[in-house]
């Protein structure tokens, strides 16, 4: 437990994983631009710093966790870069979901300075970040990714190493392209079971023991009422937002389209998320795509 971290970024994400080390033992230094969230960090045991790089400087282990490609590489790369703040042997561990490029560009950069570096986006949202229970898809070198298992182990339940530098990103992007249709296929399906009377209990019930069986039926029930733990059930609210899943759903097409790769899916997706987040919904679960869908219905109904 002698390592010393720094973490850069204490969102609705960053803020439990951190919390969930220090409550392991490891002495961490934080830095946020939101002063509320490095003062609950240190009321927790973490010591506050007054930017990136002062925290970076005599850490063993560099943990990021920001909103996009663009953030990274000014973190990384810009004025002050941690690339040039770091000691030698330091250990950077960027947990943020970016585009695949700007990752292996980054870790480019890093092995340039003799630094290693993983790409390690999560899975498991806010509720897996507070119970330790996300997923880590990592890539990178594998001594690399030894050396930071202890992290995986205490912030998450798996982690799975996906290949070189920038393949986490790239599962990590083909995972929640197929949750977005998922979630969208599930909301669909148990919609029109309501409209024709069923209770959706019961029509969940049914699907989750049957082919239509997901993770989203399982433990992510999009119907309010149906899962108390769910997100639907708290008036869409906390979980992985609107325009997170968005996000992800854009890089799955930039991706796409690059690669010409075919998916029609992810691209109806997208758009439904799209008009859910320019109808004022970007802050809500992802889950709440019901409530697009039956607007729609509603619509249909009353024309």
């Amino acid at each position: 437990m002698a390592n010393k971290i720094a973490f850069i970024g204490l969102g609705n994400m960053g803020a439990p994983m951190a919390a969930n080390l220090i409550k392991a033992g490891y002495a961490l230094t934080v830095f946020d631009l939101v002063e509320q969230a490095m003062a609950d960090a240190v009321a927790l045991g973490a010591e506050r710093a007054e930017s990136a790089a002062a925290a970076a400087e005599h850490a063993d282990i560099v943990i990021s966790m920001l909103p996009a490609g663009k953030h990274v590489a000014t973190l990384y790369q810009g004025e002050n870069g941690l690339l040039n703040a770091v000691a030698a042997g330091t250990l950077l561990v960027d947990c943020s979901t970016i585009d695949a490029e700007t990752a292996r560009q980054v870790a480019a950069a890093a092995g340039e300075r003799g630094l290693s570096m993983l790409d390690a986006p999560v899975s498991g949202g806010v509720n897996g970040a507070k119970a330790g229970g996300l997923t880590f898809m990592v890539g990178g070198e594998a001594e690399a990714v030894e050396q930071a298992r202890p992290l995986f182990d205490v912030m998450g339940k798996t982690y799975f190493h996906a290949g070189p530098a920038g393949a986490g990103q790239v599962a990590k992007m083909c995972n929640n392209m197929l949750l977005g249709i998922l979630m969208t296929g599930t909301s669909e399906a148990i919609n029109l079971a309501v409209a024709n009377g069923l209770d959706p209990s019961v029509v969940s019930d049914i699907m989750k023991n049957a082919s239509g069986g997901n993770w989203a039926l399982n433990v992510y029930n999009p119907y309010p009422g149906v899962m108390d733990n769910a997100p639907a059930s708290n008036g869409y609210k906390p979980g992985f937002g609107v325009d997170l899943m968005l996000k992800d759903l854009g890089l799955a097409m930039d991706s796409s389209l690059k690669k010409g790769v075919a998916t029609p899916l992810g691209s109806m997706a997208r758009n439904l998320y799209s008009v859910h987040s320019q109808a004022g919904h970007g802050g809500d679960d992802f889950s709440s795509i019901l409530n697009l869908l039956k607007g729609y219905s509603n619509d249909n109904a009353n024309g």
